[in-house]
């Protein structure tokens, strides 16, 4: 039995386990998956064991497998991350399976979608064939004989020719009855099949619909097991492509939000999540993280600067130059290499030879007998020449040496004559040439082509080997792999893989193409919204998610925070009031950037952004113009002349500010409003005491600051009113004046 037939035989012995999907971490791109199996495995007397774990998603990295045993059947399951002492995983090796699927394995969608297509296949071809029927009726006509000369006038048959127009209509109005109704089955058949076929696009990248199911296969390799049949736990972990999700939160706002003001709520963080990875998440524990998969987790090295003499760079981490004497190891290669390289030019020498030979005959002249070429072996060292037979031709030589050897490889037997090949080109013509010309111009080539006496195998000289650079691709170990001998530079030596399988490529093309889906309105990349830091947030129950390439949104958890109602108006812009909500971040960790959909006692008021918010952070959420709440804002504007001879200009501001809450309980209302800020030291700004008194802005409102910013709280109670008053002076300079303002505001 040959190794490909062994290693066969012993592949088709190895168990094929069924895993099951446990659970899946999401990133900001792709997915780590963790599978569970467990099997009796049955070791061979070496103590090592083989299983093939079934069921995973081509478009898989294979440098991603990771598995581990976490515990055998004697073991207490309360301490599953715990393997047993001894036992492990020693390989681990990706493969993937083609099963052949008959008609009534197809999922169901597939089997309704082929008895569609056949059914609207049948219904075309009926109404086909009517149409064509129809045609034919249509074209029957009463045809009369053709009159002879001389006849007499033939009496119309008028009786016949009504019956059959009557026979062709009647046909006619029923064929057009049945083709009717098969036009309007035809038309529903074709939007069933539409309909299915759209179903069938949109279903779960995990439906298998062609007739041959390809998966992934992960063959482990495990030592240690011992003498005994075993029950084990194994767990196989890898990272697939496709797989994306963006935070959306439900700010819920009850009912004593509208009746008494309260800002009793909850947040709730959901997830949007859409996969196209190969498998249906069904039942799985699903954790959603910020970090990057693609990130490198090293820590960075620190170079050491020293004073004194100049000394090499040290080596990148991980990375060593290939050891001394590595080129020897292909000196055999590189001999047999040359061995067959001059045995093919050794060939072509002879086939030169016995074209000259085959011309040499026909360049005899006056009669002259043919002069025989040497044969091979005679231009040779080593070799006694051959002497020609009583026929003229050349037999080959009694010992096996070299030349006949070579003679032989070179698909030669014995020859029978020296002319030109079967199939080549005529002889030339005959011309008178001397014998020593002929037979050094006859063995020229062979002489040429075999090397000289006590001389070895001729190797071409390998081109200098190519300076390598520890370079990314380079320090990836998981994806090198060792360079063959045909490549004299990097021959022995470690590179990068140089592509996927198509098929596993394709896989992946379609996996990514999540990343090209709409996100919804207001949602922000995680990897942008997170920032410097890296979260992950876990599901409190077992979700599902559909390999359909669509988003499905799964409940995360809820999130404590504070939650303070305000009114805020910006009175010098637009009188309206705003509802808003102080929302306060009291979680231990950061809130990521996403849409908010906002209800109050279950009823939907709008989508809000809400930015990402640092723990103990508060941000204020807008919920719309409150109507219930009127303001109405009055300026006056007073000039006047003051100081020495008139030479300051005075510009009095009045500011009165009125309010009236209709509410049915007490609101605190923030007013806004602002000073002039000057930068000209001969422009001075003054206020006048604010009824009541009114608070600079020194922080930000809302990400922004504002100049001159001048703030109000008022706390009002159910149908009562409150006036605000305030004002500034601008004092300028009479020979000057301000330039692109209103003078009353």
């Amino acid at each position: 039995m040959s190794a490909e037939e062994s290693l066969a035989v012993a592949e088709a012995v190895i168990p094929r386990v069924e895993s099951r999907l446990e659970s899946v971490v999401v990133h900001s791109a792709g997915a780590v998956c963790t599978r569970r199996a467990r099997h009796v495995v049955r070791p061979a007397p070496d103590g090592t064991a083989r299983i093939r774990l079934t069921g995973l998603p081509v478009a898989l990295f294979q440098h991603s497998l990771r598995a581990r045993v976490l515990r055998l059947s004697g073991d207490d399951p309360r301490t599953p991350d715990s393997g047993p002492a001894g036992l492990r995983v020693t390989d681990v090796r990706f493969g993937i399976d083609v099963v052949l699927q008959q008609a009534e394995e197809l999922p169901q969608l597939r089997q309704d979608l082929t008895e569609a297509e056949e059914r609207q296949q049948g219904l075309r071809d009926r109404r086909d064939r009517l149409a064509a029927e129809i045609q034919e009726v249509a074209g029957i006509r009463a045809v009369p004989p053709q009159p002879r000369r001389g006849d007499p006038p033939r009496w119309a048959p008028v009786e016949s020719l009504l019956a059959l127009a009557t026979f062709v209509d009647n046909r006619l109005a029923r064929l057009q009855d049945r083709l009717r109704v098969a036009e309007d089955e035809l038309r529903q058949a074709d939007h069933d099949t539409e309909l299915l076929r759209h179903r069938l696009a949109v279903a779960s990248g995990a439906l298998h619909t062609s007739p041959t199911q390809t998966s992934g296969t992960a063959m482990l390799t495990l030592d240690q097991v011992g003498l005994r049949a075993t029950e084990l736990e194994i767990e196989l972990e890898y990272h697939v492509p496709g797989a994306a999700w963006v935070p959306v939160y439900q700010l819920r706002l009850g009912r004593s939000f509208r009746t008494d003001g309260n800002g009793a709520g909850t947040l709730v963080l959901r997830a949007c999540v859409a996969q196209r990875t190969g498998e249906d998440w069904t039942g799985v524990r699903l954790g959603l993280s910020t970090a990057d998969l693609w990130r490198r987790a090293d820590l960075p090295e620190l170079r050491s600067l020293r004073i004194g003499r100049r000394q090499e760079e040290p080596p990148a981490p991980g990375w060593r130059e290939p050891p001394d004497g590595l080129g020897e190891l292909f000196t055999g290669y590189d001999a047999a290499v040359a061995a067959r390289s001059a045995v093919n030019r050794t060939g072509a020498a002879l086939r030169s030879v016995h074209a000259a030979a085959g011309r040499e005959e026909l360049e005899s002249v006056d009669g002259a007998a043919p002069v025989a070429p040497p044969a091979p072996a005679a231009l040779i060292p080593g070799h006694a020449p051959v002497e020609p037979s009583a026929r003229g031709r050349r037999e080959p030589p009694d010992g096996p040496g070299e030349a006949f050897a070579s003679y032989r490889y070179a698909g030669y037997g014995a020859p029978d004559t020296y002319g030109a090949a079967p199939g080549g080109p005529p002889p030339p013509s005959p011309v008178p040439v001397s014998r020593g010309a002929r037979a050094e111009r006859a063995s020229a080539p062979l002489r040429a082509a075999m090397p000289q006496a006590g001389a070895g195998p001729a190797a071409p000289p390998p081109p200098p080997a190519a300076a390598l650079s520890p370079a990314e691709d380079l320090l990836d170990y998981s994806r090198l792999t060792l360079t063959g001998p045909e490549d004299p530079a990097l021959r022995g030596k470690l590179g990068p893989i140089a592509g996927a399988d198509p098929l596993v490529a394709e896989y992946r093309r379609r996996a990514e193409g999540v990343a090209r889906l709409g996100r919804p309105k207001h949602a922000v990349d995680v990897r942008r919204s997170a920032g410097s830091f890296d979260y992950r947030f876990d599901t409190a129950a077992l979700v599902d998610v559909a390999a359909d390439g669509t988003w499905h949104t799964v409940p995360v958890c809820e999130i404590p925070v504070e939650l303070t109602p305000e009114y805020v108006c910006v009175p010098a812009v637009d009188e309206a009031v705003y509802g808003t909500v102080l929302l306060s971040n009291t979680s231990g960790h950061a809130l990521l950037a996403g849409p908010a959909d906002v209800t109050v006692n279950g009823d939907f008021l709008m989508t809000v952004p809400l930015p990402t918010l640092a723990p103990g952070e508060r941000r204020r959420v807008g919920l719309g113009v409150v109507e219930s709440i009127s303001v109405a804002r009055r300026t006056r504007m007073h000039e006047s002349s003051a100081g020495l001879r008139a030479g300051t200009t005075v510009l009095d501001h009045h500011i009165e500010v009125e309010i009236a809450n209709r509410l049915t309980h007490p609101a605190v209302i923030e007013v806004r409003e602002r000073v002039p800020v000057s930068h000209e030291k001969d422009v001075r700004i003054e206020e006048h005491p604010a009824s009541p008194p009114w608070a600079a802005v020194d922080e930000p409102q809302d990400d922004d600051y504002l100049l001159g910013g001048r703030l109000w709280r008022v706390r009002l109670e159910p149908g009562r009113t409150a006036s605000l008053t305030g004002g500034y002076q601008i004092r300028v300079p009479a020979g000057r004046a301000l330039v692109g303002g209103n003078r009353r505001d």
